[in-house]
């Protein structure tokens, strides 16, 4: 047991050695690996923040903004702007018909179908122009249409189409 302690200690000794031997000096001009040296495996920099990929997007859509302007659908008046950011969607300037069970939802398209498919929200208030809805743990890079919609009635008062 001894023998093997005294070894193994030896050979850390002669690694650590071995390997300060091989690092640069000071008059060195050793170039450091592009991105190497701040580039965890998961994406994310140093500084926490994420790497952005070679087309201009961010790896993580959460930090991704999108927006657009409510249309009224199906007769139903209704205005405002999402914006989708980071994880919040926010309804600004926002006004609608009144509905019996008004909901917001994420959807890829505006027909029952689509809500149908989509995530549900939250409630929303027809006459409240400043709305903020968490989005925390959501994938919202598959949608296009934050969407205003009656439950009871099983009708779309209204959408905005995001980019």
């Amino acid at each position: 047991m001894r023998v093997r302690a005294v070894s193994g200690a030896l050979a850390a000794l002669i690694l650590a050695v071995g390997l300060s031997a091989c690092s640069a000096g000071p008059d060195d001009t050793m170039a450091d690996p592009p991105a190497a040296q701040s580039q965890q495996a998961d994406g994310m920099t140093d500084d926490g923040m994420t790497d952005a990929t070679t087309d201009g997007t961010t790896d993580d859509m959460s930090d991704a903004m999108m927006s657009g302007s409510f249309a009224g659908l199906n007769s139903k008046a209704v205005s405002g702007t999402a914006t989708i950011e980071g994880d919040e969607l926010r309804l600004t300037g926002f006004s609608s018909d009144e509905g019996p069970d008004l909901h917001v939802y994420l959807a890829s398209g505006t027909d029952e179908a689509a809500v149908s498919a989509g995530e549900r929200i939250d409630a929303v208030s027809f006459d409240a122009e400043e709305q903020t809805f968490s989005l925390e743990g959501l994938d919202v890079s598959g949608y296009t249409d934050v969407v205003i919609h009656c439950d009871k009635a099983k009708a779309v008062f209204g959408a905005a189409k995001l980019s």
